[in-house]
């Protein structure tokens, strides 16, 4: 057994200790992930990272309706203590996350999934409005509560019509869930992620996507 930075590795799957009632643990892909991945459309043959460069991550999370939840998650090996850590702190500090489940729920659809307003990381995709492959074909970018953090196009254009009220970034004085869970420059949901060394979507130019973290 050893022990590093409170996560215990235990026949080479990772076990991180509850801190208060926060609990999560990093697994290899095993082959009942990988069926839901591929059934799922999320994953298939040609994908530019493999799956053994992939973790399945199982972490709680507070959800909009106050209570603990669950949640599932695919990232690359490389930045999963990463994840674990930035959404512990996001569970201590009550960020309000609506659900995280794996892509592979909405058949590796991201507007779907958008749509559900679903918290979530791998997806071998192609970056938006790109012929290239997005970092979340790599498993190394998070979006995070989209439908409350909006991708918005460069001339202005949100796709979900549920984002709409939410295209000004700033916080309202009736402090629902929704409100708490907007992404706005300054945040220590920001500041977390940048702590670890992601990149924040809301300081592109040309366009911003509120959602989405990265690390390259």
């Amino acid at each position: 057994m050893k022990i590093l930075s409170k996560i215990i590795v235990v026949s080479s799957v990772l076990s991180v200790g509850a801190f208060a009632k926060y609990q999560a643990s990093i697994s290899p892909i095993n082959k009942k992930i990988e069926q839901r991945m591929r059934q799922g459309n999320s994953y298939r043959d040609g994908c530019p990272v493999n799956l053994k460069n992939l973790r399945y991550l199982r972490l709680t999370y507070l959800g909009f309706d106050g209570k603990e939840h669950i949640g599932e998650m695919v990232v690359n090996r490389a930045v999963a203590s990463d994840v674990v850590s930035i959404f512990k702190t996001l569970y201590e500090h009550h960020y309000p996350i609506r659900k995280i489940y794996l892509v592979s729920r909405y058949n590796g659809d991201d507007f779907r999934s958008i749509e559900a307003d679903n918290t979530s990381a791998f997806n071998c995709r192609q970056a938006t409005g790109s012929k290239k492959w997005s970092n979340h074909a790599y498993g190394r970018a998070i979006d995070l509560n989209p439908l409350e953090n909006p991708y918005i196009s460069h001339n202005g254009y949100i796709a979900h019509k549920a984002s709409l009220k939410y295209r000004t970034r700033r916080h309202l004085n009736n402090r629902t869930p929704q409100d708490k869970a907007l992404v706005v420059s300054g945040d220590f949901v920001v500041n977390i992620f940048k702590r670890h060394g992601w990149k924040w979507g809301g300081d592109w130019h040309s366009i911003k996507d509120y959602q989405h973290f990265e690390k390259r």
